[in-house]
């Protein structure tokens, strides 16, 4: 029996990446909806590939284009409250893949409509994990974290999900600006800085890797993921990338998790069970494996992981504050208002005022909190600009 699944934001890079993956087994799989913002030409061709009948396009002005040009039987909707008409009993995979918080939403109300859900989306993760972990285990529903690094340890943990650990080191490329002394920064072209050595992704999370927050959000997600304490996670360099994740368990042992620097392999094992399909990747690179070359970071050259010493210890608000302030500071750079630099030394200004402090004992209570917190943050920077 074909396997029923949904894609949230399928057009993106992890999405097509998926759609790459089950093209060559579409015998076994049945897309119940795929979702995108503005990309309907690449949703048509999704559809038409798979034989989708349900699409989502939330920009209203590509939604009524989509709808005006619908020549097949395929239902269109312009948001997120079609779940219930979609899916009359448990679909058994989703993918969320919708970047920033505009996937928190969707992400937050498909759990109970599927067994299994695969989260790309970090933001969901860093700011309303409590809320969407109570939905996991109310709903029974399996979660998978898609991030190279989480899906390593996730892996790691799977059949021993108990398992003490004593320490997680989360491993860093040091993206683009690496070997380049910080003062020559904002001397670089926006190309250079895009320029990443061993990923190719979207502008935004480019710009996080060369700032190393999304080094920072990812260590947020581990905690709450892993329910491991600040103190116990630590950032590494690591410019190969081969290695994702090393785990150092209370016994002693150490795991050491290594994969070539494609999001094709997370996804694939998203997907598929053990000993379902064989993913055909390269034989182990033993050039690298020789020459690892860890270094510990520099904190005085990435200043954003200093932020770590502020986080509350547990689950708040101030988490939104963090996401969506990094968030309008990078499109400020990627539209030429602000200097490189001003990123993170604008964030760690915003992230020290008053208003935003006492956030930090303040839990989400629902999903309403953290999108009405997000959009007042950025009016907040809007303003400051």
């Amino acid at each position: 029996m074909k396997k029923k699944i949904a894609i949230l934001g399928s057009t993106g890079s992890i999405g097509k990446t998926l759609i790459k993956i089950l093209s060559k087994d579409k015998d076994n799989f049945e897309i119940k909806l795929l979702s995108a913002n503005k990309n309907y030409k690449e949703l048509f061709k999704q559809a038409k590939i798979f034989n989708v009948k349900n699409l989502i396009i939330t920009d209203k002005k590509n939604y009524l284009i989509a709808r005006k040009i619908n020549k097949k039987n395929i239902n269109i909707f312009n948001n997120y409250k079609c779940f219930n008409e979609i899916f009359k009993k448990k679909i058994d995979y989703v993918m969320s893949a919708i970047v920033g918080l505009d996937g928190l939403y969707p992400t937050y109300k498909i759990i109970k409509h599927t067994k299994k859900i695969a989260i790309a989306n970090k933001e969901t993760i860093i700011c309303a994990w409590n809320l969407i972990n109570k939905e996991l285990k109310k709903n029974k529903t399996l979660f998978v974290p898609v991030d190279s690094e989480h899906y390593s340890i996730w892996h790691t943990l799977k059949n021993n999900p108990d398992r003490n650990i004593d320490k997680i080191y989360l491993t860093a490329s040091g993206g683009s600006l690496l070997n380049i002394d910080k003062n020559k920064y904002n001397k670089l072209s926006m190309k250079k800085i895009l320029n990443h050595p061993n990923w190719r992704m979207g502008n935004k999370i480019t710009i996080d890797s060369a700032t190393m927050i999304n080094k920072v959000f990812e260590v947020i997600e581990a905690k709450n993921i892993f329910n491991v304490d600040y103190k116990r996670i630590e950032i590494i360099i690591h410019p190969k990338s081969y290695i994702h994740a090393i785990i150092k368990f209370s016994d002693g042992m150490i795991n050491i998790v290594a994969h070539e620097t494609t999001m094709e392999i997370p996804i694939f094992n998203s997907i598929y069970d053990i000993n379902d399909k064989k993913l055909l990747t390269k034989n182990i690179n033993l050039d690298k494996l020789n020459n690892l070359n860890f270094m510990k970071i520099n904190k005085n050259k990435f200043n954003s992981v200093t932020i770590l010493d502020k986080m509350p210890l547990n689950n708040s608000l101030f988490e939104t504050v963090l996401v969506s302030s990094n968030d309008s500071l990078v499109r400020l750079f990627l539209d030429k208002k602000i200097k490189f630099t001003d990123i993170i030394d604008r964030l760690i200004s915003i992230l020290a005022s008053k208003k935003f402090k006492k956030l930090k004992k303040i839990l989400p209570r629902k999903i309403s909190d953290v999108i009405k917190l997000d959009n007042n943050v950025r009016d907040e920077i809007k303003n400051l600009i």
